[in-house]
């Protein structure tokens, strides 16, 4: 069935300024790390990708490694892209990253010049675009001198294969360091992508800071703690779950699921109730609440999750009282 996006699709999304640049994103962002392989039925995946633009998500995150097998994510994109979204291209931002293992041998890894372009050049042919739109190095490479990767990010720009360039995971001081060299070689680094959530707060210990001093977007992922800050896990650990599954590629394992955080999300999800939001809503709408926050990346199995997810942005303003209460509950 031929598909015709929403014409009210931008009536009530929130789009805000990434970092000192042009680039508007939509206060949610669509991220295809998991449900988008060829483990996972390609209709569920088209159905989730509509919606998201139907309601105003035009950021699809990507890497080269998503999906199961690695490489599947961005493939099965390139397919519906091809299909649905062929005409709405312009209005799609688009990202991949590379920094994990992707091929074997020494040249499918972390972060030299040779694994970061012929990895770009591999999901541009996945995804069939000429560019990305973003390009990330997904993680820092102690090995490899940064003024290298940098200068492989500044490359990839000067050709054509994206728009803008970012980073993931890096700590503060690596942050500024990249940010500095990219500055000089006058490609501005965009955008970085930590994780972040209430259960991981890492970057409030200086990166969050960087980040607004340098005028660098932020786009934290796993922002439910992989589905551990929602309803799934208060009860027990469901068969369908991404837990249960054991799905590997940087999923969630059962062992993750603790019972002290349970009790802290039970405690969570009572705060929730008062504010009228589900645990995920007020979780979203926690990690959005920060104005040094550009996007925030959220992950569907299926459609109707879209749209639990976006009433977060419904209410994303905190009380002192409450920020005192979740402060109390996560110490």
């Amino acid at each position: 069935m031929s598909y015709t996006p929403s014409p009210s699709r931008y009536d009530s999304m929130e789009y805000r300024r990434c970092g000192n640049s042009g680039l508007m994103l939509p206060a949610l962002s669509l991220g295809l790390w998991h449900n988008f392989g060829d483990i996972d039925p390609i209709e569920n995946c088209r159905a989730i990708l509509r919606r998201a633009f139907d309601l105003g998500i035009t950021h699809f995150d990507l890497a080269n490694n998503y999906g199961q097998p690695a490489g599947s994510a961005e493939e099965n994109f390139g397919r519906i892209l091809k299909t649905d979204f062929r005409d709405h291209r312009d209005e799609l931002i688009i990202s991949s990253k590379a920094g994990w293992p992707m091929w074997p041998g020494p040249y499918g890894d972390l972060g030299s010049k040779k694994y970061l372009v012929a990895s770009l050049d591999q999901s541009l042919k996945r995804m069939g675009l000429e560019y990305v739109d973003i390009f990330y190095h997904h993680r820092p490479d102690p090995a490899t001198p940064m003024e290298e990767t940098m200068g492989a990010l500044d490359l990839i720009v000067r050709q054509g294969k994206a728009l803008y360039v970012g980073i993931s995971s890096y700590s503060a001081e690596e942050t500024r360091k990249a940010a500095k060299i990219l500055k000089q070689l006058g490609t501005p680094c965009l955008i970085h992508q930590p994780k972040y959530n209430m259960f991981d707060r890492w970057i409030e210990d200086g990166l969050l800071d960087v980040l607004g001093e340098e005028k660098i977007g932020c786009i934290p992922f796993s922002p439910l703690a992989q589905g551990l800050l929602t309803n799934k896990y208060l009860k027990g650990i469901p068969e369908t779950s991404r837990a249960a599954r054991h799905l590997g590629n940087g999923a969630m394992e059962e062992n993750a699921i603790t019972d002290e955080l349970i009790q802290k999300a039970g405690k969570l999800n009572e705060l929730a109730v008062r504010r009228g939001q589900s645990l995920a809503q007020m979780a979203l709408s926690w990690v959005a609440k920060d104005p040094r926050i550009t996007s925030v990346l959220i992950g569907a199995s299926r459609p109707e999750q879209i749209d639990d997810s976006i009433r977060c942005l419904e209410n994303y303003q905190f009380s002192g009282d409450e920020i005192r209460q979740i402060n109390d509950i996560l110490s």
